[in-house]
């Protein structure tokens, strides 16, 4: 059992405004006129009237207007609404943390079930008033009208930032009518929770926006939502749907913000989010349970390869400096590996590492790749297109190549391989004399190989000889970390028929360490041929860029950016940055005297 300590009951506070004190205030007088009310509010009488009529339709209270001008119109008590406050006691915290998504405080606990005897996930966010809730459900409608939003404003992130601050004004501005003496705070908040019901997941933003979570998944509304950690694993949170219904909407909601439909016809949806994490949708009866959302949740902040190197501990600088060299000399490469071992973390750390004056095309059935901002000026993304119901307007991965040649690519990254019409397009890719990159499922190069040779794939071998490198991806499962496992090479076998492999890497999971087991041969071959460098001249130049990964390495330059000024210098003034890194300058101050 996990080391613990006891809880005591935790609940985030309820906040009421003006709107839950009329609801008291009458529920002790029973009935009051408009003119007490805004004595004891510091209302305004039209404020009194607006917010009344809200809470009156749905049977709290009733309104009263007298036949003279002269009487002030009055309000009567009705009935009374509980509030629930969600919380937990008596148990045993574990972890805890905090975050903000949308103006929205957000406290997580996870603590250790004495029931379930297993970690369990609480999210916990201010509670609002019950009759406050009641009526920012009510502003709904008139929001929508004063902003009316375009599917391209939600779909594009920079748009969707500024959607979001202009929701934030006019929310502010109409509570501002009703409620007084509350901070820019509480407005926030209070705009945050209608922009996640109106434009949102609801509840499902908050666990998209906790930095720890890989997966969000919603099985059924029978069952707690869950959630995968990257410290604790599966859990079940707080978080249920009401029905079957909420989350097939949930569903409809991504599939058109995509151009993707989810219906009984077609019951099955693969999508992407603006913020680039990955949705599958399955609709009852195809799901048995009831319907389904899974969420693979990407990292806001890419990871780079220096973040691989460093608190990642995915890789030794001596791989990645093989593997930046390749990517320079326009080498292919594979990355393989299981669910959730970094595949696309590692392709897209190394496609940044592309010379920003090369054209990328990138062909995905959903996209995942994301590229850095000092390449997306000549980077085109291409997604594949499924028929509509009656059969009609596929695009796919194989129309999406044809036209990607067209288009002068001098990089290609392509989606996951797992259908041979995809293997297909991957190697008629590298066929084209194209530097090729792309991921596939399977646990070592041995597999891979034998993926790619036996059905339902089958490549023929003298095809496959065409990929310069494998790169090997692999899940501890005892400690949940990344690692790159291999690093491996296919060479012509004793027949032209086969194929062997062979490891130039490999990592020691028991000594948590990387060993060259082979020198690379074929490798070595294709830069000779291509390059004109000598084995002494690779070597001298893998030596160099080890020296530059760790320089970056020491001084923490390892955002996306800091990653992109080096690659960028690199490539057009080599000496002056080896000779920076020769007098260990800070990367900073180097930089900052470049651009002086």
């Amino acid at each position: 059992m996990p080391k613990v300590e006891q809880s005591p009951f935790y609940a985030e506070p309820v906040i009421e405004t003006n709107i839950d004190s009329l609801m008291k205030l009458l529920q002790a007088k029973k009935v009051l006129s408009f003119s007490d009310v805004a004595k004891e509010l510091n209302w305004s009488v039209a404020s009194i009237e607006k917010v009344g009529k809200s809470l009156a339709a749905e049977g709290l209270l009733r309104l009263e207007y007298p036949s003279s001008f002269i009487q002030s119109p009055k309000v009567y008590f009705v009935k009374t609404l509980s509030q629930s406050v969600e919380g937990f006691k008596s148990q045993k915290i574990i972890d805890s943390y905090g975050f903000e998504v949308d103006f929205v405080p957000a406290k997580v606990f996870i603590f250790y079930s004495l029931e379930d005897e297993m970690p369990e996930y609480n999210v916990q966010i201010p509670t609002l008033g019950i009759y406050t809730q009641i009526f920012l459900d009510s502003l709904k409608d008139n929001i929508a009208k004063k902003l009316p939003v375009e599917l391209a404003e939600v779909t594009d992130i920079a748009k969707n930032s500024e959607l979001k601050k202009a929701f934030l004004a006019i929310v502010k501005k109409e509570l501002l009518e009703y409620l007084s003496d509350f901070s820019d705070e509480v407005l926030a908040l209070l705009a945050g929770n209608l922009l996640h019901s109106m434009y949102g997941l609801g509840k499902i933003e908050l666990l998209l926006a906790d930095p720890l979570l890989e997966e969000v998944a919603i099985n059924s509304s029978k069952t707690p939502v869950t959630v995968y950690h990257r410290r604790h694993g599966w859990m079940q949170t707080n978080i249920t749907l009401a029905s079957e219904e909420e989350i097939a909407n949930y569903s409809s909601q991504v599939g058109r913000k995509v151009g993707r439909d989810i219906t009984n016809l077609s019951p099955i949806l693969d999508a992407h989010l603006g913020s680039g994490d990955r949705v599958n949708a399955t609709l009852f009866p195809i799901s048995s349970f009831g319907n389904t959302i899974t969420i693979r949740r990407f990292s806001r902040t890419p990871w780079t390869v220096i973040d691989l190197i460093g608190k990642g501990n995915t890789l030794s600088t001596q791989i990645a400096a093989m593997l930046w060299q390749a990517v320079q000399y326009e080498m292919s490469a594979i990355v393989v590996g299981g669910t959730a071992s970094g595949k696309t973390s590692v392709l897209n750390a190394f496609a940044s590492l592309i010379p920003s004056f090369h054209r990328i095309i990138s062909i995905e059935d959903v996209r995942e790749i994301d590229l850095p901002d000092y390449l997306k000026w000549n980077w085109v993304p291409l997604t594949t297109r499924n028929p509509n119901p009656e059969g009609a307007g596929e695009v796919s991965m194989l129309d999406l190549m044809q036209s990607s040649l067209r288009m002068r690519p001098d990089r290609l990254i392509l989606g996951e391989i797992r259908k041979p019409s995809e293997a297909e397009v991957l190697f008629e890719a590298l066929h084209t004399g194209h530097s090729v990159y792309s991921t596939l499922h399977a646990d070592s190069a041995k597999q891979a190989l034998r993926r790619l040779t036996e059905a339902p794939i089958s490549i023929p071998p003298l095809e496959i000889e065409a990929v310069d490198l494998l790169v090997v991806q692999y899940r501890d499962r005892r400690t949940n970390l990344r690692k790159t496992f291999e690093i491996a090479e296919f060479e012509a076998g004793g027949s032209e028929q086969k194929l062997a492999i062979n490891d130039i890497f490999k990592y020691s999971v028991r000594d948590d360490s990387w060993q060259q087991v082979n020198q690379a041969s074929k490798y070595l071959q294709q830069l000779n041929i291509h390059t004109g460098m000598t084995a002494k001249e690779i070597a001298q130049d893998l030596a160099q860029r080890e020296e530059i990964l760790d320089w970056m390495l020491v001084n923490g330059w390892n955002s996306v950016n800091n990653v992109g000024s080096v690659m960028k210098e690199f490539y057009a003034s080599k000496q002056e940055l080896l000779d920076a890194v020769a007098k260990k300058a800070l990367p900073q101050k180097f930089f900052e005297e470049r651009s002086a």
